[in-house]
């Protein structure tokens, strides 16, 4: 990426956090006594070290220069040429009584087949409607 470009990530604090709770739960898993609590644990141990694999994997979440945007999942990376990102904006959904942001970007590959990422807050460490805007402030919209 030039110097132009940013970049977003999930705050490396939680990422650390989650890999912490999966080396707990590991723990706990292996001195539990009895079977559920077994069950429990290595349920848990499996969901905190992939939420720590994402958070390690995925970095930088979304990177954004002058060529275009490049969005980093458990997979590797998927860049895109300003020319196929059909739609960026900021939509609301309402969950648990309060208004969610996300940052939806609509993009079309060259074989002509769609995807739609959906980033959150956690996903970008910094509130979409701020990345939105540094997108737009660097394409010069």
């Amino acid at each position: 990426m030039d110097r132009s470009g940013h970049a977003w990530s999930p705050a490396l604090g939680l990422v650390v956090l989650a890999w912490l709770a999966a080396i707990l739960a590991l723990f706990l898993t292996l001195v539990a006594g009895d079977p559920p609590s077994r069950l429990f644990g290595a349920v848990a141990t499996v969901g905190f070290t992939l939420a720590g694999l994402f958070g390690t994997r995925a970095r930088p979440r979304l990177a954004v220069d002058d060529a275009g945007l490049t969005i980093r999942g458990l997979t590797g990376a998927a860049h895109w040429s300003w020319a196929q990102v059909h739609r960026m904006r900021v939509v609301r959904h309402r969950r648990l009584g309060r208004e969610i942001p996300m940052l939806e970007i609509d993009t079309v590959a060259e074989d002509g087949s769609e995807r739609l990422t959906v980033l959150g807050r956690i996903d970008l460490d910094a509130a979409p409607e701020d990345v939105l805007t540094a997108i737009h402030t660097l394409r010069g919209l």
